[in-house]
């Protein structure tokens, strides 16, 4: 075929411009896509189970349970909990005869990953999509679940500039701030880790200070009242700090097994970059303690949990108020963790 009979093809196969494929819609997924949809987006949301699709209409959300409805998309946004899920949504099932976002997305088409994975996979999407004419952009984000249903977001964006103006509307009706960091997508997932490390390094501290404390008799309400109207008064420290002083551990936010992924991610980077990191050696091996005594499903500020118990404090009654036994998919339904209805795209 000529070059001018493909470009003709190019055009009449166009990506609809406007249009936001969605792939991920786990609790944080979905959160940013209905607020994508509030600020009048056009929102094709991916699902894999049909019994999904009634909970995303009254959200204003288009669901699909085709995943080649998003070849058609300007811009497709994956939000899922680890390389090998990126991966799959990206390069299809060879096995199954399925193609991924890289076979399938149009010319021109941008592939939105704001997903936390390693810089590695980054730069290996980032290359694979220019290798087809498409675009990737990186773009993790700060916040929970709670943070992203009320548009409080912080964005972490890389990759070519055009790109990222095409793409800061999107930021704009998701968060409160975008920071871009330059041109190379792997620049924002290695923010991103190292951010989630500073996160699980401080709760680590916060959960043996908050059980000295209780030993000693103190009010670790008081405590962090305290600690959080003088020397550490960030928004972390005093809702994490929060749920550590009053030994609160529920499902929610980011689990152990996604808490450990990220740390241990972290550490490979130190290594190859020949940077001892032991503070972060202890903290993965308290999240790898944490899911031996059965605490996957709770939000990382449980390693408070696990001070309380190496420091002998009676806690059966948290036990008790912390959801355990759910099922893997509930788990990751739960706790913002996308895999759930992302899924394999069979």
């Amino acid at each position: 075929m000529s070059s001018k009979a493909n470009s003709k093809a190019d055009l009449e196969h166009a990506p609809q411009q406007g249009r936001i494929g969605f792939i991920g819609l786990g609790r944080m997924g979905t959160a940013m896509a209905a607020n994508l949809a509030a600020a009048g987006k056009d929102v094709l949301a991916y699902v894999r189970r049909p019994e999904q699709v009634t909970k995303l209409l009254p959200l204003g959300l288009k669901p699909t349970t085709t995943f080649s409805d998003l070849f058609d998309c300007a811009v497709v946004v994956s939000m899922l909990p680890d390389d090998a899920a990126v991966q799959q949504v990206t390069f299809g099932r060879k096995d199954l005869s399925i193609a991924g976002l890289l076979m399938g997305l149009m010319p021109g088409a941008i592939h939105l990953s704001m997903s936390t994975i390693s810089p590695a996979i980054a730069s290996q999407l980032a290359s694979e999509h220019a290798r087809n004419g498409q675009s990737y952009v990186a773009a993790p984000v700060f916040g929970n679940p709670d943070a992203a249903k009320a548009h409080q977001l912080y964005v972490i964006a890389a990759g070519p500039q055009p790109d990222l103006e095409r793409c800061q509307p999107i930021f704009d009706a998701l968060g409160q701030q975008t920071f871009a960091v330059g041109d190379t997508p792997a620049t924002a997932n290695l923010i991103k880790l190292v951010g989630n490390a500073m996160i699980a390094a401080n709760l680590e501290i916060l959960g043996e200070i908050c059980a000295l404390a209780q030993k000693r008799g103190l009010d670790t309400r008081e405590l962090l009242a305290i600690l959080t109207a003088t020397m550490f008064g960030s928004r972390f420290h005093r809702i994490y700090g929060g749920k550590i002083a009053d030994q609160e551990y529920r499902t929610g936010g980011l689990v152990f097994p996604l808490a450990l992924k990220d740390v241990r991610l972290v550490l490979q980077e130190g290594e190859m970059a020949g940077v001892p990191m032991p503070t972060l050696s202890v903290v993965r091996d308290r999240f790898l303690t944490g899911i031996a005594r059965g605490y996957s499903e709770l939000d990382w500020s449980a390693l408070g949990l696990l001070a309380s118990e190496e420091a002998g404090l009676n806690i059966e009654s948290v036990k008790s108020g912390a959801t355990r036994g759910a099922t893997h998919d509930e788990h990751r339904e739960l706790n913002g963790s996308p895999a759930a209805s992302a899924g394999p795209i069979t």
